[in-house]
């Protein structure tokens, strides 16, 4: 049995040493916990120079390598049809094309698509000539408030192409068949395309008066 005479520790003086001694053991010498492999001592975030084809047009940019591609669109190209809806991928407001494949571009970051060619609401059509998708939508009064709409076409620009190609959808009955645009196909393919005002019924309406023109 230890010899504990002549020792008097109290439980704050315990807790005192045990405190001192986690905080010189548990740390780099210096005080400075060590930086994370690939990342700047200094802690500043890393910027790349990149060029982006955006509707037809070069834009060379600055960026934070964590600016996703929405906040390029919204906050340095100041191209703000592309709404930030959930900013999770969720809704879909954030949506545009990418090489002709719609995309949540609230989900790829801006560095990742130099070299593509990048299509926004604003480069499908411009006020006095619309694209044929926001013709209809203007016909068949596809939105209510708008803010999910230049989503919502951008969008279905990109379920027709797929439908076009062949793609098929978790709907599709037969792999082997021609795919078709039937109201079925359309909500499936547009279900990622939220609408709080349930404009649904309208704006299948209008995608498929553009399926038919086009067929």
């Amino acid at each position: 049995m230890h010899d504990t005479e002549g020792i008097e520790l109290n439980r704050r003086e315990l807790l005192t040493a045990g405190t001192l001694m986690i905080a010189t053991t548990g740390f780099p010498t210096g005080g400075q916990a060590a930086a994370p492999t690939g990342t700047a001592a200094s802690g500043a975030p890393t910027s790349a120079q990149i060029t982006l084809d955006v509707n037809g047009r070069q834009h060379a940019l600055n960026l934070d390598t964590r600016t996703t591609l929405l906040d390029a669109l919204r906050e340095h190209l100041h191209l703000t049809g592309s709404k930030k809806g959930c900013d999770q991928g969720q809704c879909g407001a954030c949506t545009v094309l990418v090489d002709g494949q719609r995309i949540v571009s609230c989900l790829t970051l801006a560095v990742m698509n130099e070299g593509a060619k990048i299509t926004t609401i604003e480069g499908l059509g411009t006020p006095t000539r619309l694209h044929p998708m926001q013709a209809a939508f203007v016909r068949h009064d596809g939105y209510q408030c708008g803010y999910c709409t230049p989503g919502q076409i951008c969008s279905a620009v990109g379920v027709l192409a797929e439908i076009k190609a062949g793609a098929p959808s978790h709907v599709t009955a037969d792999l082997t068949s021609t795919v078709t645009a039937t109201g079925t196909e359309l909500r499936e393919r547009m279900s990622g395309n939220l609408c709080r005002c349930a404009a649904y019924s309208n704006i299948i309406d209008a995608i498929t008066e553009v399926a038919e023109q086009s067929s």
